[in-house]
């Protein structure tokens, strides 16, 4: 998704944070507290989403820690943002960055209690209430967080898309991983390198095979392409 304003409205909340490696996340934060609207293009962007693991790391890395940078500005006076956006808009900021940060900083921890638990109770049999209203509690998080995301997934996929959907959900577990290690790497960015932007190259959008197939058919039912014309 690519954003887009009108020049005016930029102007008049600032522009752009220079030091803010996601900068499109604190301008919507600005534009909400001066008064303003934003509504979503359904347009795709025709560019490919990372293939390589360490381009991808990057780039979340980037995410993270320009939503860090979002919050911690924001909140640095809590009163005045909760008057500016008004209490339903403060809570959603909370969720949003809040939630959406701390969620990857301790889902290991999550899972590391959940294990080890699980772990002490096979091997010894035995675990203290205590234990076992955490290991509950942890298991219940897990099956919720999982079971919402990957319904909510394919709820809003078109039916022609949702071919081999539950194989592909198998790689939700280490994939959510990779995005705590991309938190984790995004708080030693923060402290260390604050502006440091990684890079995220991108190749050319490539049309699948029917987008190709039709296109050249418009193109042919209206007059002759151009060489090389996809």
């Amino acid at each position: 998704m690519r954003p887009h304003f009108r020049r005016e409205a930029l102007v008049d909340v600032g522009g752009w944070d220079p030091h803010n490696v996601t900068e499109d996340a604190d301008l919507g934060v600005r534009l909400q507290r001066f008064g303003y609207r934003t509504a979503t293009i359904s347009l795709p962007t025709l560019e490919d989403a990372p293939e390589e693991i360490m381009v991808w790391l990057r780039q979340r890395t980037r995410w993270y820690k320009g939503w860090m940078q979002t919050w911690l500005v924001h909140m640095r006076q809590p009163v005045r943002l909760y008057r500016d956006l008004g209490a339903g808009s403060f809570l959603i900021f909370q969720i949003l960055f809040g939630g959406l940060i701390a969620s990857a900083l301790l889902h290991p921890l999550l899972w590391g209690t959940t294990l080890l638990l699980c772990g002490k109770s096979a091997l010894w049999g035995v675990l203290v209430p205590n234990e076992r209203w955490l290991l509950g509690l942890s298991g219940m998080n897990i099956a919720a967080g999982y079971g919402s995301f990957l319904l909510l997934g394919w709820r809003c996929l078109p039916p022609r898309d949702r071919a081999g959907y539950w194989k592909t959900a198998l790689s939700t577990v280490p994939y959510w991983l990779l995005m705590s290690v991309a938190a984790y790497r995004a708080i030693g960015q923060l402290v260390w390198r604050p502006h440091y932007w990684e890079k995220t190259p991108h190749r050319r959008f490539r049309r699948s095979r029917g987008l190709r197939k039709a296109a050249g058919e418009k193109t042919a039912a209206g007059r002759a392409a151009p060489a090389g014309a996809v």
